[in-house]
């Protein structure tokens, strides 16, 4: 009998984390899949699967002895992953796609498999360097000025909530040195379009704030009109406006340069929401949409839907990173070994303690490529979504609903009612041709293209307009 045989067996708990031969299978069995998924060509877009179906194929996966790993990935692989759509899929063009670079994709392995925690500079300064390089190359883009930064979170539901409540800790600060009370009677108001995206409603709602939609115009954007009228209207209650810098269901910049010139009368945080479009400003196609950004105190840009990075990853950046950290720093006897410091902790600029360093994936993708690659990819979406509205506007029986501005094409078909947009949708799904789901305006349903894929081609949408009859 030999010595290894004599061993006597591990215990489960510490079979997990011991470096064995079946350690060693597990992660075989993991990167030969992750690079075969990686290098892939012909990945298919797959489509949900009804919780009964889930059941009956995966069976019972947990247990107390456990499936195994070559079972386990075999239940994800062939049962669990064909029930997921392709969100990097060329023809993908519902919501806001992700087409995160191949660079990208692999290093975020790298990133899970160095053990790396991002949230203090002193067991992270590495990281936390990489993600800072990233970040004031982003706020350089959108022409903040030299200092600005803040931190990479989630994505834009915690990157709109974290810059709004440092908008209102600003405000509070400033009543109270004023000797006023720190609330305003009455509470607290933001101010945004009518037309802006949800998470900022969902924040007030979280903060304890009201909102003030204001009516777009006819062609959505906010102007600052209305903006002014509300300020007018409410008074020392509004601590922050939130203009969209590209709006999710049609891609619409509101006039961000006539709400900033507002800071000269009034007094308010100017958030940028640029979540899906401010990437565009990477563009000389995109650039011109953006007059005024400049003048934001804080801004929020998604690197998950058009900076090619993996999920989930939001870029909250402050005109001055003090603000965000004089309203979000945590203070406890544990934390004190990091408050007491001067180094730039990200977990200060955000409601996030614990991070992993998700901007890490980004880094090395720019890192790999160069800032001019990412430049090409974006412009190429921008002059995808005008050359195919001119074909939507040159076909009988279509009618754009808006003329877009960034990458987001909305249509309507003559005739078609949302029974007719439903069955066209689930038909090019079930064909495995397309993912375009049916939207709505104003009353009337439409349908719409999201074209984020530097892999998307003209013919590809042709056909889909084509499959409409």
């Amino acid at each position: 009998m030999t010595d290894e045989a004599a061993q006597p067996a591990q215990p489960a708990h510490a079979r997990m984390h011991s470096v064995s031969p079946e350690t060693q299978d597990i992660v075989d069995l993991v990167l030969d899949y992750s690079r075969r998924r990686i290098l892939a060509t012909d990945t298919p877009l797959d489509h949900a699967a009804s919780p009964s179906e889930l059941r009956r194929l995966a069976g019972t996966t947990i247990g107390e002895e456990g499936l195994g790993s070559r079972r386990a990935l075999a239940v994800f692989e062939h049962v669990l992953a064909p029930a997921c759509i392709t969100t990097d899929h060329p023809q993908y063009l519902s919501f806001i796609p992700s087409a995160p670079s191949k660079a990208a994709i692999a290093f975020d392995l790298v990133v899970s498999a160095s053990a790396l925690y991002g949230g203090s500079w002193m067991e992270g300064a590495g990281a936390v360097h990489a993600e800072n390089e990233v970040l004031a190359w982003l706020a350089a883009e959108f022409g903040l000025p030299e200092g600005a930064g803040g931190v990479f979170v989630q994505g834009g539901t915690i990157g709109n909530l974290s810059a709004l409540v440092a908008a209102r800790d600003d405000a509070r600060s400033r009543r109270e040195a004023a000797g006023l009370a720190s609330r305003p009677e009455g509470g607290w108001v933001v101010v945004c379009s009518a037309e802006a995206h949800s998470s900022v409603a969902s924040a007030a709602r979280v903060m304890d704030v009201d909102v003030i939609p204001v009516t777009a115009d006819e062609g959505g954007v906010l102007r600052p009109d209305g903006v002014r009228a509300a300020l007018e209207e409410h008074g020392e209650r509004v601590f922050a406006v939130v203009a969209t810098g590209g709006s999710t269901n049609f891609g619409v910049v509101d006039d961000i340069a006539g709400i900033a010139e507002l800071k000269r009368d009034f007094e308010f945080w100017l958030h940028v929401d640029g979540a899906y479009g401010l990437t565009a400003m990477l563009s000389p196609l995109g650039r011109p949409h953006f007059g005024g950004v400049e003048g934001a105190d804080s801004v929020i840009v998604d690197p998950h839907k058009w900076l090619f990075a993996p999920y989930d990853v939001c870029a909250l950046i402050y005109r001055d990173p003090d603000t965000g950290r004089q309203a979000h720093t945590q203070h406890a006897e544990y934390l004190d070994v990091l408050t007491d410091q001067a180094h730039y902790d990200p977990s200060d600029y955000s409601i996030q303690l614990t991070r992993r360093p998700r901007g890490l994936p980004l880094w090395f993708s720019l890192a790999t490529y160069g800032a001019a690659a990412y430049r090409e990819a974006v412009t190429h979406s921008l002059a995808l979504a005008r050359q195919i509205a001119d074909e939507i506007r040159r076909r009988p029986g279509l009618r754009l609903v808006r003329e877009p501005q960034l990458s987001v094409v909305v249509f309507e078909r003559d005739g078609w009612e949302r029974e007719d947009y439903d069955r066209w949708s689930d038909r090019l799904l079930e064909e495995q041709r397309a993912f375009v789901v049916p939207s709505s305006h104003a009353g009337r349903p439409n349908t719409r293209f999201a074209i984020v894929n530097p892999l998307t081609t003209f013919e590809q949408l042709v056909a889909i307009l084509d499959s409409m009859g």
